[in-house]
């Protein structure tokens, strides 16, 4: 099919009308191809903001956007392939553990990750910061290190789904990001465009996350998780807290850092808890073990060094400096100022505004404001209470890592104010709120 004219579909899209999976598909290729310019593949995307897309439409969408570049079969890796992908929070490593404890497991990730943008840390940027480190692999060197070591984490190469880096420029300058369909589409285009066995996505949800409530989370998770299964492709959705940092570190070298110390079966919390849930979740499905055993396998490969001795070996293919597992504080890029965060007063710690510290740490220079946006990989937060806690008055609640005494000092003001403290006790926030696929 080719359309008669473009302006035919952001008509009836702008009347509440259906698009066939044609006229969609010839839309997003011709966008793709230059045929169709950028006003107006925004007035569609502005169209499909406001009208919305249904189920048919979005799976369309999606198809087409995967038709606009390459594909990965990973057809030579002969373990269980798993991806598994987060929507984006603060403080969230998941990925620098799930990765090597997986593999340790005797599956194979095949990680394409993204970098950081606004309040949200990016997985190459932490990678990045170990030196040496290579994350722009080409798909022959990716497939093979899998095989290899069991995970690779690189950058999506220009020629995978090319349309959703053209479209999400667009939607960016359009302010029309937050819409469930396009969201989804996004995620799960570049999720299907990598054969894997099973696909893990960690919706998130709270005050750190783009999706600021548990509905539009879960709204989101049903609709990638609609997708997966029309495309025929096994897919686990946990929605999770993101109301509060995961882990401590805001930052890059810093996430490096707390990673190994998890590894290494050091550092129990929420960020641990949650890369086991997804280890647990990946062998039962890919491997057949009850999922008691499945944990408990998890648990053994951080306390035995297994899992972090597969790190070892990634960061060594990748050409990063291996002695990053065993000294990183001396290995990584260190800020020349540290300033400690202490509590004002005595209280339960009741609520944290997760994007106010990872803006925070963003404008130390961890962060980017615009994409193609340097970063610092030395600088950051370190934050190290949950909501739940009690402090005692001036308490030493983490550090902040800069560059000069007044971007410190700003950033622990900064800090400060985006917590609130309670005379009551105050429970835990559940770290997750649901499982869906």
């Amino acid at each position: 099919m080719t359309l008669a004219d473009p302006r035919d579909v952001v008509a009836a899209k702008r009347d509440g009308r259906r698009l066939a999976p044609e006229e969609i598909r010839e839309f997003v290729l011709g966008y793709v191809r230059g045929e169709i310019g950028d006003e107006l593949a925004a007035a569609f995307l502005m169209a499909a903001f406001i009208r919305g897309l249904d189920r048919a439409e979005t799976l369309a969408l999606t198809r087409a956007m995967v038709d606009s570049g390459v594909t990965l079969e990973l057809a030579g890796i002969s373990r269980p392939r798993v991806d598994k992908h987060s929507t984006g929070g603060v403080a969230d490593g998941v990925t620098l553990v799930f990765a090597p404890l997986a593999a340790s497991l005797g599956l194979a990730v095949a990680k394409l990750s993204g970098r950081g943008l606004g309040h949200t840390g990016g997985t190459l940027d932490k990678l990045e910061a170990i030196p040496g480190l290579r994350t722009d692999l080409d798909p022959e060197r990716f497939e093979r290190q899998v095989e290899e070591v069991g995970c690779a984490v690189a950058a999506q190469t220009a020629d995978l789904v090319p349309a959703d880096g053209k479209l999400y420029a667009l939607r960016d300058a359009t302010a029309t990001v937050p819409a469930v369909p396009l969201i989804a589409a996004s995620v799960m285009s570049k999720k299907l465009a990598v054969r894997t066995d099973l696909i893990l996505l960690d919706v998130k949800a709270g005050s750190g996350a783009f999706m600021k409530t548990v509905e539009d989370a879960l709204a989101l998770a049903e609709a990638c998780a609609a997708l997966a299964q029309d495309w025929g492709r096994a897919c686990r959705i946990a929605v999770t807290d993101m109301s509060q940092p995961l882990g401590s570190a805001i930052g890059n070298a810093l996430d490096v850092a707390e990673a190994t110390r998890v590894l290494r079966g050091e550092a129990p919390g929420r960020l641990t808890e949650l890369a086991v849930l997804f280890a647990t979740e990946a062998q039962v499905r890919l491997l057949d073990r009850e999922p008691e055993e499945a944990r408990a396998r998890a648990e053994r490969a951080l306390a035995d060094g297994s899992a972090l001795e597969t790190f070892r070996r990634m960061v060594e293919a990748q050409g990063g400096d291996p002695r990053v597992v065993d000294d990183p504080e001396g290995v990584l890029p260190r800020a020349p100022l540290e300033l400690p965060i202490r509590s004002p007063s005595r209280g339960y710690l009741a609520a944290v505004d997760a994007e106010a510290l990872g803006r925070a740490s963003a404008d130390l220079g961890a962060g980017r404001k615009r994409k193609g946006d340097p970063v610092d990989p030395a600088v950051g937060i370190v934050f190290r209470p949950k909501v739940g806690d009690l402090l005692g008055e001036g308490e030493e609640l983490g550090r902040v890592h800069a560059r000069t005494e007044d971007a410190a000092r700003a950033a622990v003001a900064r800090v400060l104010a985006a917590l609130v403290l309670s005379e009551e006790p105050v429970e835990p926030v559940p770290l997750v709120h649901g499982w869906l696929g």
